[in-house]
């Protein structure tokens, strides 16, 4: 009796296959399997390196007298970086982080949306599956022109642009971690009468939020690339709008900081969704 009800009740602890894994928040890179540093030992090791290359290439541009021009010193970059920030830079961060906000807002939203209905329609995956195709393969920026010349010079455009590069990122993922989930709870909770809507928010989402997260962060990347794209295409302001304003002036100084402001932007990006997966799917490793 026991070996029969051992074949009938489905068991939820059966090992991976070698060589099988899981993609999520936790394993979806070598950059985020392990923490930061495990001892002050590392954390200084890791800030010496960082230390040398500044040092680095500040000799060297000093020593090879490299034109300001083709590469300013990085003393001279961080210091307009922290001297012009508030009255330079900040406003027109500003317009960039209301761009990258609301398109990922709403691109995320509309993605997760259909990445849930596509798994329980299949006929809508069919529908819109070359459209998503479409919206993956077509570099966002060359639709500012157009979005433009309708929408007219404001922040809308840039909006609609972030938006569809981050909705596809996020549906294609969410799809993938909703497809997922292990059959065998969906069958037993169907055999304990769950609704699809129950076996949805109770099984599926949860079981799917690393891929989610996954999701979130690869889409608010690619909308922080699209939102300087399009302002640099077509905008009257934001960083990228800066980028090409500062570079046709030869001030290098203005141009490497705004670089350096958008690459901590995007670590930004990385490290609060690696956190918020550490919290919320770190049941994962």
């Amino acid at each position: 009796m026991a070996s029969e009800l051992r074949e009938t009740i489905p068991t939820f602890n059966q090992p991976e296959a070698a060589g099988e894994s899981e993609v999520g928040i936790t394993n979806w890179s070598a950059l985020t399997s392990q923490g930061f540093a495990r001892s002050w030992g590392e954390a200084g090791l890791i800030a010496l390196v960082a230390v040398v290359l500044v040092v680095g290439a500040e000799l060297a541009v000093r020593v090879f007298n490299i034109q300001s021009y083709i590469f300013p010193p990085p003393s001279a970059i961080f210091t307009t970086l922290i001297t012009r920030f508030p009255d330079l830079f900040w406003p027109h961060m500003q317009i960039t982080l209301i761009e990258l906000l609301s398109g990922f807002a709403i691109g995320a939203s509309i993605g997760l949306f259909l990445a849930a209905l596509i798994t329980q329609v299949p006929l809508v995956e069919k529908i819109i599956t070359p459209y998503i195709l479409l919206l993956v393969t077509t570099p966002m920026i060359a639709l500012v022109p157009l979005l433009i010349l309708v929408l007219g010079f404001t922040l809308t455009p840039r909006i609609i642009a972030v938006a569809l590069a981050t909705g596809p990122m996020v549906m294609i993922n969410a799809a993938t971690g909703f497809r997922r989930t292990d059959l065998a709870k969906i069958a037993l909770a169907r055999s304990y009468g769950a609704s699809t809507f129950q076996i949805f928010t109770k099984i599926r989402f949860p079981l799917a939020l690393p891929m989610i997260i996954v999701g979130l962060m690869v889409g608010a990347i690619f909308g922080m690339l699209t939102a300087v794209g399009a302002e640099m295409v077509g905008g009257k302001n934001g960083l990228g709008n800066q980028l090409m304003f500062w570079s046709s002036m030869v001030k290098m100084e203005n141009f490497y900081a705004i670089i350096l402001l958008l690459a901590l932007m995007g670590v930004s990006i990385y490290v609060i969704f690696y956190w918020i997966g550490k919290k919320w799917a770190g049941w994962q490793a």
